[in-house]
C-alpha cells in the first residue's frame, strides 16, 4: 500500500516538472481517483472469527482454523505458545515434527492440522500476520486422556488374608483429566468399611477393610472414570482363609432294615478342603451300595450319603471329614434300626341268618348276636388257644377250628341297631356259658 501511495506521487511531481501543465490535468485526475479507489480497495488484513477451543483424545487428530480477510500479500504463521515453537509460515512447515501440517482452502481459511495429538500437544496455539504492526490471535488444544489403571501401583489380582484379620486394597490410575477411583463388589452385595457402615459404592483409591469375615470373601471391582470414553477395571479376587467347619442337621437317623436310608452334612472351609465319609475306619466310596452327592458354592459345601437296601451291618456311626491346609474337622452320624410295624390280626364277623314270622300280618325280626372270629395268617405258628385267652378249639374230623369272642366288638363290625346292641352286650354279660352253648348251636345250625 505505501508503495503504491509514493508511486503515485512521484507521478504527480513528474507532471508538474512537465510542460503544457494544463494539458495534463485529466491524467492527473484520473490517477489521483486511481490512487484513492486503490486505496479503499485494499484495506487491512482482518481476522473474520476467533479460533475455536479444540478438544480431542489422545491418538486422534486435531484441526485449528484462522480464518483471514483482506490478506493480500502477507503471511500467516502457526506457533505453539507453550513450547515457543514455529510451526508453519504461509504454506511451509517450519517445525521438524511431521505430524503438523498446514493447508488453505482459497477463501481466507488456513487450517493446521495435528495428526496423532499427543499429550504434548496440549496447549495454545497463535495464529499470526505480518503486518505492521503484526497481528494475532490464539486457540486453545486440549488432548484429554482415557483413565489407565496402573498395576504396578496397585494391588495384584488376587490377594489372601486370613479372617479376622485387616487389608488395605490399593488402585492407582493415570489419565486427563485426573481418573475418579470407585469400587464395588462383582456379586452386588455391599461393602463393610469401618466395620459398622455398609455403602453399595466406595470412593477412594485404597479400601480399608477390617477384621474380614467370610462374608466379605469373593471379587472387588476397582472402575476409574475421568469422563473420557472408555472407563476402565480391574478385578481383584480377595480370599479369606479360615479352618474347615462342619454341622450335621440330623445326628440320629433311623430307618428299617431293607430300605433306604440319606445322612448329609454341610461344611465351610478355604482354602477348599477334601470331604469324605468314614464307616467303620474305611473311607465310603462310590458303589451301587453306597451313592454320594457333593454341592459346592464358593467356600460352602453340602455332601449327602445315600445307603441302599439297609442290612444289619449298615446300621452304626459314620462320620463325615473335611481336611484343608489350615486344619480338620469331622462330624458323625449314628443310622440306627427302626424295627417294622407289626401286623394287624384280621377279624372276620359272621351273623346268623335272620328269620321272620308274621303275626297278625307284622313282622318282626329275630336278630342273633353277632360272634366275632379271629382270622390267623397262614405262616403263624402260634396256637389258637394262646392267643387269645377268650378261644375254644373244637375238633372235628381232622380240621381244626378255633373261635374267639370279644366282650366288646369293634364298633366298625357293628350293623345292629344300638337297641340290639345293648341287649345284645347285657345278654352277654348275664351268663358266658350260654354264649358256649351257642356256639356249638351254631356250629350244628352250619353242618
Amino acid at each position: 500500500m505505501m508503495l503504491l501511495l509514493n508511486t503515485v506521487k512521484l507521478v504527480l511531481i513528474a507532471l508538474n516538472i512537465l510542460p503544457n501543465r494544463m494539458k495534463h490535468k485529466k491524467i492527473m485526475f484520473f490517477i489521483y481517483m486511481g490512487t484513492l479507489v486503490t486505496h479503499v480497495m485494499m484495506d487491512e488484513p482482518k481476522f473474520a472469527q476467533p479460533i475455536p477451543n479444540v478438544t480431542v483424545a489422545v491418538g486422534r487428530d486435531a484441526n485449528l482454523p484462522c480464518v483471514v480477510e483482506h490478506l493480500g500479500t502477507y503471511k500467516v504463521a502457526w506457533i505453539h505458545i507453550d513450547r515457543q515453537m514455529i510451526l508453519t509460515i504461509h504454506r511451509h512447515v517450519i517445525s521438524r515434527i511431521p505430524r503438523y501440517s498446514v493447508t488453505y482452502d482459497n477463501s481466507n481459511t488456513w487450517l493446521l492440522h495435528v495428526n496423532q495429538a499427543q499429550q504434548e500437544d496440549r496447549g495454545y496455539y497463535m495464529c499470526q500476520v505480518n503486518t505492521n504492526p503484526m497481528i494475532s490471535q490464539v486457540g486453545y488444544l486440549q488432548v484429554v486422556v482415557p483413565p489407565n489403571i496402573l498395576d504396578i501401583e496397585s494391588t495384584p489380582s488376587s490377594v489372601a488374608v486370613r479372617e479376622n484379620q485387616n487389608i488395605n486394597m490399593t488402585c492407582r490410575a493415570d489419565g486427563f483429566p485426573t481418573p475418579k477411583i470407585i469400587w464395588r463388589r462383582e456379586d452386588g452385595q455391599s461393602i463393610t468399611v469401618e466395620r459398622k457402615k455398609k455403602v453399595m459404592v466406595y470412593d477412594g483409591e485404597v479400601l480399608h477393610l477390617t477384621k474380614l469375615s467370610r462374608n466379605e470373601m469373593g471379587a472387588y471391582l476397582c472402575i476409574a472414570t475421568n469422563g473420557v470414553p472408555p472407563s476402565v477395571s480391574k478385578r481383584i479376587i480377595l480370599d479369606v482363609e479360615f479352618s474347615p467347619m462342619i454341622w450335621v442337621p440330623n445326628q440320629l437317623v433311623g430307618a428299617p432294615s431293607g430300605t433306604d436310608v440319606t445322612i448329609d452334612c454341610h461344611t465351610e472351609a478355604h482354602p477348599r478342603a477334601i470331604i469324605y465319609w468314614v464307616y467303620n475306619q474305611v473311607m465310603v466310596l462310590p458303589s451301587k451300595k453306597y451313592i454320594i452327592d457333593y454341592n459346592e458354592n464358593s467356600y460352602r459345601a453340602h455332601m449327602k450319603l445315600t445307603i441302599k437296601s439297609l442290612s444289619m451291618g449298615d446300621f452304626g456311626n459314620y462320620r463325615c471329614i473335611s481336611k484343608n491346609s489350615l486344619g480338620e474337622t469331622e462330624g458323625s452320624i449314628r443310622v440306627y434300626e427302626i424295627p417294622l410295624p407289626a401286623t394287624p390280626s384280621k377279624q372276620v364277623i359272621i351273623a346268623e341268618p335272620k328269620e321272620t314270622s308274621r303275626v297278625n300280618d307284622t313282622t318282626t325280626k329275630i336278630v342273633q348276636p353277632e360272634i366275632v372270629f379271629s382270622s390267623k395268617s397262614e405262616n403263624s405258628n402260634i396256637h389258637p388257644e394262646r392267643e387269645r385267652p377268650n378261644s375254644i378249639s373244637m375238633d372235628r374230623g381232622k380240621a381244626t377250628m378255633a373261635f374267639s369272642f370279644t366282650d366288646s366288638p369293634p364298633n366298625e363290625y357293628g350293623i345292629i341297631s344300638e337297641a340290639n346292641k345293648l341287649s345284645h352286650h347285657r345278654y352277654i354279660l348275664q351268663n358266658k356259658s350260654a354264649i358256649i352253648l351257642l356256639i356249638f348251636i351254631i356250629l350244628y345250625a352250619y353242618h
